[in-house]
């Protein structure tokens, strides 16, 4: 997930197996390669958060301002490239403050437009993701000074090339609530015109449909837990990555844009969340870091006596 690693890597695949592979190297220069060059108008989804452009430079690296701007823009017809024509783009950017001020930047803003004019992608669709566990932060304006609200949410953003990518809201259901369970078994419903003038039928709304279409909002806690990735990093005392997602955000969107055997791209992978969702919803995967220790450590996701050997390797 760097930007900026130490020494550049020369890009190389470090890790694969039945349906993916692990490149080292930043993304410009592993989508130049050969091999991967092979895979444009082949990828389906290219699910990634990339660094976000806080205020603090993170380990990981990150760009800020006008560099960020630049930096993502030029990312967006090279993604197009790569996608086939009904694939789509799904960017989590962060949210970013003014530096010392208790105001909120329109960088994110500024970004996914330059990204989104860059690439020529249309926006499919804004989805709210919520941590209720996210510490309180800014903390100087939220729990020292007190004139801010907690900021708990980030934005997830579907682009495609086109109006109607392939999606199906039917493989990400959600379980119907209790009330509405009852009202299925009673098989009554109090039809009609709404006061927002919807007509409800009752005969369609009283399908069961086998479950509620979801909201354009993910609920997920991000808590520290015990995985084999954890697991890895703690044994052979190294810095797990700081920025890792909760896989089940991934394995929604590779669920409800995908479809078995299609490829999946994380050209930021950090820990290689999506990866590992991807190989677990049997679908191919491709996924980038330019980190060595992040990228080595990933590999415990798959094969932990492989990811011991690469870290050696890379040492």
């Amino acid at each position: 997930m760097a930007l900026h690693p130490p020494t550049r890597p020369k890009p190389r695949k470090v890790f694969s197996n039945t349906r993916g592979k692990l490149y080292l190297g930043r993304c410009e220069d592993v989508l130049s390669l050969k091999t991967v060059k092979r895979l444009k108008g082949k990828v389906q989804l290219i699910f990634t958060s990339p660094p976000f452009p806080l205020n603090k430079k993170k380990r990981y690296g990150n760009h800020q301002g006008e560099a960020y701007l630049k930096w993502l823009s030029e990312f967006g017809p090279v993604f197009n490239e790569m996608l086939t024509d009904d694939g789509s783009v799904v960017m989590e950017i962060g949210n970013a403050w003014e530096p010392g001020s208790p105001v909120q930047s329109t960088l994110p803003y500024e970004a996914l437009l330059g990204f989104l004019n860059g690439g020529g992608f249309k926006l499919c669709q804004e989805i709210t993701y919520y941590n209720p566990a996210r510490l309180p932060s800014p903390a100087q304006w939220v729990t020292i000074e007190r004139c801010r609200l907690k900021d708990a949410t980030t934005k997830i953003w579907w682009m495609s090339k086109t109006a109607k990518p392939k999606a199906d809201n039917r493989n990400v259901l959600k379980p119907y609530s209790k009330e509405m369970l009852q009202l299925l078994k009673r098989k009554t419903y109090n039809a009609g015109t709404r006061p927002s003038e919807h007509i409800i039928n009752e005969t369609s709304f009283l399908k069961n449909n086998k479950g509620a279409i979801a909201p354009n909002l993910i609920i997920e806690p991000n808590t520290q837990w015990v995985s084999d990735y954890q697991n890895f990093c703690k044994a052979n005392d190294i810095q797990p990555h700081p920025a890792r997602m909760p896989i089940k955000i991934p394995e929604f969107f590779i669920k409800f844009l995908t479809d078995p055997g299609d490829l999946v791209m994380d050209p930021f992978a950090g820990s290689n969340t999506t990866g590992e969702a991807a190989n677990q919803l049997k679908r191919k995967w491709l996924s980038i870091e330019a980190i060595p220790t992040y990228a080595a450590a990933s590999v415990s996701r798959f094969n932990a006596k492989k990811a011991e050997k690469l870290l050696e390797q890379l040492k």
